[in-house]
């Protein structure tokens, strides 16, 4: 019988429920979390964290990344354009295409700078911390929004495994499986796990007469040593390989250009983008005495070759062709990406009433972005090669050099009453050559990035906080040679939060209020004229809100959850078109929301039971920076339930089981094909069923 029931659901989760087996009342346990870059219980930490631990990933069916970020409030993903690409908003910060991201993410201590990077396929993880409010100071660039802390699973010191497959409606097919355990010597120890995954699609393409929204295949395989060199030292290595290869830019043209009709699309162009990721991580861990040291080495390569339709339609269709010009016209992008990382930190052991951290980190990014427009004449993306058809080619090499320098100290200036105080210094140096019309522009961003906070902890069970923080992401340059520079963004955000657990830790309620004035806000938009997608700058946006995050544990093994997100993000200064003063902020949903109940008990003798049903609910969604086009709240349902034995679990599932429809985004004629609107369908219901072995 399980020795261990987890209630943690996920949003805001805080506590673990454990007992000595199934039937006996329930002893609440500290979730750790690292997000200070050292070990605390999280309901000690003065920043607002939702948690997923392994047991609540697996709990709530988590597979990728849009699956977790749809149960935190305040915060939205989004997948649209090529296949890795996805658009996240956080706290009203918004992901910007072919820039730095409004949020940290952090894989094993290492820096995912790159939007295409945080749409991933997640398996065997030890956790996830999802921190809100910037986190510059700790964090460096582009944790303006907060930071993504996603930790994979460490070897074990005796031999395991898992094996999982999940299989569902569209022909689709998830499996993950690992193994690990010691190599010869206690001293040494291995895990190997790797994931794949295939999809036929649900989505119709209707003159194609083909899915859309397919999936050929999305693989990785990894591997992670730890070498405990003495009880002092640890080193740690881990390698991870993948490849894809799935639809890419599957929009519907929506001749009534209305954010709120659902058509399928119609394309003429088969769209795929097929790839490779390649990373690497070298982890130095040691005591020193007064303090502990940690080197953090890391590498990443991203490739991605994507074709596909530019207008969207066919010549059935729409027979004036893009733009009324008389002719179809297609396009690519041939993306390739490396990145290298250093972080050198040293975090003091002190239990006293003085606590602190302190680092360097580097990193070096070389990218290169090809984007060409051409002429189709007969539906096939070959023709992208053929100079004659080329209708638009901009090609650049960008180099990225990063240098951060950070620290953090927590003074106790009573035994309930802490002042925390932060600064990072940023230097960001940014090239590009232009190899299509041989231009080259540089810059040099840099940011000072301060935060103070003072928490009051009268009692074990509550924590009450003021922080002032900061966050910074850089500017730097389009691939159009049109606009080739956009600024340097910065927020200064003040809050005031709260977490408190009631009734024998029964109940848990977290929450905030902040309000965060941001200068130089990023928005982009697409020129179809010229195939680009052009960055640039809003002068000042304020953005005022709050969170509140609760959980009640009635009975044993029983879990009800609650949350709430509200971001009102206004345009207060922009002098390109001052009209738009006073309008929601681009690709802004004002609030979301997340309830749901989830149960397990026993069933007999080493089988238990276990439920669950969730709902993700979403205000209007505002487009544009004109806020002309705006989709309509949307509502999804997810459900699951499951026996489990000793070592073996087997499941259905549900996902949007009421078929909400809804664009993931939506494109207005005036920034996209000029004669109709173009949106990103989101999937339908989906539903299947998941085994899982152990040992």
């Amino acid at each position: 019988m399980r020795k261990l029931i987890r209630l943690t659901t996920g949003i805001g989760a805080g506590l673990v429920v454990s007992g000595a087996a199934l039937g006996e009342v329930p002893q609440l346990e500290e979730v750790v979390v690292t997000a200070q870059k050292r070990s605390e219980r999280l309901q000690d930490v003065p920043i607002q964290v939702d948690v997923f631990t392994a047991q609540s990933i697996a709990d709530s069916g988590i597979q990728n990344t849009a699956d977790f970020v749809a149960q935190v409030p305040n915060m939205s993903f989004d997948r649209a354009d090529t296949y890795r690409n996805s658009f996240v908003v956080v706290r009203g910060l918004a992901q910007v295409t072919n820039a730095d991201p409004p949020i940290a993410v952090i894989v094993d201590g290492v820096p995912q700078v790159d939007q295409k990077q945080f749409n991933m396929q997640l398996f065997d993880l030890e956790q996830i911390e999802v921190l809100k409010g910037p986190q510059g100071s700790l964090y460096g660039r582009d944790a303006i929004g907060g930071a993504v802390i996603i930790n994979t699973r460490s070897p074990t010191d005796h031999l395991s495994g898992y094996g999982d497959i999940t299989l569902g409606n569209g022909s689709s097919v998830n499996t993950t499986a690992g193994v690990s355990g010691p190599l010869g010597s206690d001293k040494l120890l291995l895990r190997l796990s790797g994931n794949y995954l295939h999809d036929g699609g649900l989505i119709e393409n209707d003159f194609l007469h083909g899915k859309s929204d397919f999936v050929h295949y999305d693989y990785s395989t990894r591997a992670r040593l730890t070498i405990l060199a003495s009880d002092a030292w640890t080193i740690d290595l881990r390698g991870e390989f993948g490849r894809f290869s799935g639809a890419s830019n599957q929009y519907s043209w929506i001749q009534p250009a209305d954010a709120n009709t659902f058509v399928n699309p119609t394309n003429s162009i088969y769209p795929n983008a097929a790839g490779e990721s390649t990373n690497g991580v070298l982890k130095v861990d040691g005591d020193l005495g007064f303090a502990r040291l940690t080197w953090i080495s890391g590498f990443n390569r991203i490739t991605e070759v994507n074709r596909a339709d530019l207008d969207f339609s066919n010549p059935v269709q729409d027979p004036g062709g893009f733009l009324n010009l008389g002719f179809q016209v297609g396009q690519g992008q041939d993306f390739d990406e490396k990145i290298y990382s250093q972080e050198l930190r040293f975090t003091s052991n002190s239990t006293g009433p003085l606590r602190w951290v302190g680092g360097v980190s580097y990193q070096y990014a070389d990218k290169a972005l090809r984007t060409r427009a051409f002429v189709d004449l007969d539906g096939s993306a070959a023709q992208i090669d053929n100079p004659a058809l080329v209708i638009v080619n901009n090609n650049v090499r960008n180099h990225y050099r990063s240098t951060g320098f950070f620290g953090q100290v927590d003074y106790d200036l009573l035994p309930t009453l802490t002042v925390t105080g932060g600064f990072r210094y940023d230097r960001d140096v940014r090239e590009q050559h232009d190899l299509a019309g041989n231009n080259f522009h540089n810059a040099t961003f840099v940011a000072s990035q301060p935060k103070l906070t003072l928490s009051y902890k009268p009692a074990r069970n509550q924590t009450y906080y003021l922080t002032g923080s900061s966050g910074y992401r850089p500017g730097g340059f389009n691939a159009s040679p049109l606009t080739p520079t956009y600024k340097s963004e910065f927020v200064r955000n003040f809050e005031a939060g709260f977490k408190t657990t009631f009734f024998a830790d029964q109940v848990l309620v977290n929450g905030a209020l902040f309000y965060e004035r941001d200068r130089n806000y990023q928005y982009y938009f697409v020129d179809v004229n010229t195939a680009s997608q052009i960055d640039q700058n809003i002068d000042r946006v304020d953005i005022k809100g709050g969170e509140l995050e609760t959980q009640w544990h009635p009975v044993k093994g029983w879990t009800l959850f609650a949350n709430f997100g509200y971001s009102d993000a206004k345009i207060k200064q922009l002098g390109a078109y001052p009209g738009y003063v006073g309008n929601y902020t681009p690709n802004l949903t004002p609030w979301n929301a997340a309830a749901g109940t989830e149960y397990r008990a026993p069933l007999r003798s080493d089988l238990s039971w276990y439920g669950r049903i969730d709902a993700q609910l979403y205000g209007r969604k505002y487009w544009q920076v004109d806020n002309q086009d705006v989709q309509d709240a949307k509502q999804y349902l997810n459900l699951r339930l499951g026996i489990e034995g000793s070592n073996w679990d087997a499941y259905v599932w549900g996902k949007n089981v009421t078929g909400t429809r809804a664009y993931s985004q939506y494109v207005s004629p005036e920034l996209g094909v000029g004669v109709a609107g173009i949106g990103f369908l989101v999937q339908p219901a989906t539903y299947g069923v998941e085994l899982k072995v152990s040992f």
